[in-house]
């Protein structure tokens, strides 16, 4: 059974700074490629950022230079460091894996940033 645990949300001002952290078996770090989503009130659920297979790192247009998308191999959790946040980043953020059998996600964490 896949299974993602994300965490690391909460309340900021504009401005600050939160890390979000997925733990996710050694399994899914091997075979998928893992991401973030958002889905903010109302809205549909939207990409943010991947690590792909390949190492390679995607950022939705409007977090560029703001998050950054990492991960410990050896302890087998992904980041998303969210820095100089907007009250449009207001959303709960799901951590994603991608793997050839489907895809997978955390139950969620929420984001709160006041103006």
């Amino acid at each position: 059974q896949v299974q993602l645990q994300d965490s690391g949300g909460g309340s900021v001002p504009a401005g600050g700074s939160l890390k979000l952290s997925c733990v996710a078996s050694r399994w899914i770090f091997d075979n998928c490629g893992m991401g973030w989503y958002r889905q903010a009130p109302g809205k549909e659920r939207e990409f943010v950022s991947a690590l792909d297979g390949d190492g390679r790192r995607r950022y939705r247009d409007s977090v560029k230079g703001r998050f950054t998308i990492s991960l410990n191999y050896a302890k087998n959790i992904l980041f998303l460091q969210m820095n100089s946040l907007k009250t449009e980043d207001t959303a709960t953020y799901y951590c994603s894996a991608y793997c050839t059998a489907g895809t997978y996600w955390g139950q969620g964490t929420q984001v709160t940033v006041s103006s």
